[in-house]
């Protein structure tokens, strides 16, 4: 097992960008592009962010396959075909609504893709954002039961990695999504030499994963850049689903106290509490399925009670809509409620339906789902809503 440099430079930094402009209490990202206003971001994690004029694309659940991840950023228009991990969405603002974790084996490299992403867009008048949901808060609090063998060897080989990089935690995690491919074929040549998986190697596998994301870890401290709802302009992001009581506990609160649990910085070093409002229970907001069920399955008055509380919601935080994942959706992505709520989690990871990617594209306040036709995601068919 490779050492880990437990030195500054091995976490990463709270939610920064390049040419960041200082304003209190809000945060203004100047750019080289020919937007007419810049993004202005509220709060650390973000919180709220006003992208005036700019197209918004969301995806949504990945969990760990970064070949559907690829092919639902390109299908967006934000990622390079070419395998280069070149942003082409220009001044594109892309949200990302979380379960990248569990399930599949690239969960790193795809987060370093992200991160990529998110640094090239800045440069060019956009930018990248991520939601946490409920298998990030999960891994954090140590519960592994979702994750595929194939992330427990990503772990050790992502740790060894760091080491080669004296733990520079920024060198080694944006490099990372140019080389895993290459480190995995190496790992798979390796296994055929040496056979399949064995006890010791999957301790050794839990071990590394509970470095990487233990709160405190680095990897829960690059999670911990992220917050658990996002509002852009007049919609809100989230994984699970908003609802009054959390507007009223304070969104900047919740995402505040989900980040500074992940990083391990409380009082008691061996005390680190969880945010229950956010991340545990059939409510919080990483695991609310409310708005995301099956609309047929309910009675009209619990249907109208469903959107009455949508309704209160969103009046509470100023928002048109609310964009969420977590629920996988076999009708492709899809609105209800007169379109006041997104369902986009379409279990495009080949660990959940192994679906064609679809993606949500927000124009002038207006929706609309891009779906790849099966096997030939360069073909898009666009479906609006109205």
């Amino acid at each position: 097992m490779a050492k880990l440099y437990l030195t500054g430079s091995a976490f990463p930094p709270p939610y920064s960008s390049p040419r960041l402009t200082q304003a209190s209490p809000s945060s203004s990202l100047s750019t080289t592009a020919k937007a007419s206003k810049p993004i202005v971001v509220n709060g650390n994690p973000p919180s709220f962010v006003s992208a005036p004029g700019r197209r918004i694309v969301a995806v949504g659940d990945l969990h760990g396959d970064l070949a559907q991840a690829r092919c639902a950023l390109e299908m967006a228009g934000v990622l390079s075909s070419n395998g280069q991990n070149s942003w082409t969405g220009g001044d594109t603002v892309l949200v990302q609504l979380g379960d990248i974790l569990d399930r599949g084996e690239d969960e790193i490299a795809i987060l370093s893709l992200l991160r990529c992403l998110d640094i090239q867009a800045k440069a060019n008048g956009g930018a990248v954002f991520q939601v946490n949901g409920n298998h990030e808060t999960m891994n954090v609090e140590g519960d592994f039961r979702y994750v595929d063998l194939g992330a427990y060897d990503e772990c050790m080989d992502f740790l060894e990695y760091l080491d080669d990089y004296g733990g520079n935690w920024e060198e080694a995690f944006l490099g990372w999504v140019g080389v895993s491919e290459k480190w995995k074929e190496d790992r798979n040549m390796s296994k055929n030499y040496w056979g399949s998986w064995n006890l010791v190697k999957k301790q050794k596998g839990v071990l590394a994963r509970s470095i990487l994301l233990r709160p405190g870890g680095p990897l829960a401290c690059e999670l911990a850049r992220h917050a658990v709802v996002l509002k852009i302009n007049d919609w809100v992001f989230c994984h699970g689903g908003l609802l009054p009581h959390h507007v009223a506990y304070g969104i900047e609160r919740m995402n505040r106290e989900v980040s500074q649990w992940m990083r391990g910085l409380t009082e008691n070093d061996n005390d680190h509490p969880i945010p229950f409002i956010a991340t545990r229970g059939y409510d919080s907001v990483v695991w609310n399925r409310l708005y995301s069920q099956d609309i047929s399955e309910f009675s009209g008055y619990q249907n109208n009670q469903i959107y009455s509380i949508l309704e209160e919601t969103l009046q509470a935080v100023g928002a048109k809509a609310m964009v969420v994942g977590h629920t996988p959706q076999t009708v492709g992505a899809n609105c209800k409620y007169d379109c006041s709520i997104w369902r986009i989690d379409v279990g495009m990871s080949s660990g959940v339906l192994n679906s064609r990617p679809e993606v949500l594209e927000i124009r002038d306040n207006t929706a609309r789902v891009l779906r790849s036709k099966r096997g030939r995601f360069h073909e898009l068919q666009v479906v609006d809503y109205t």
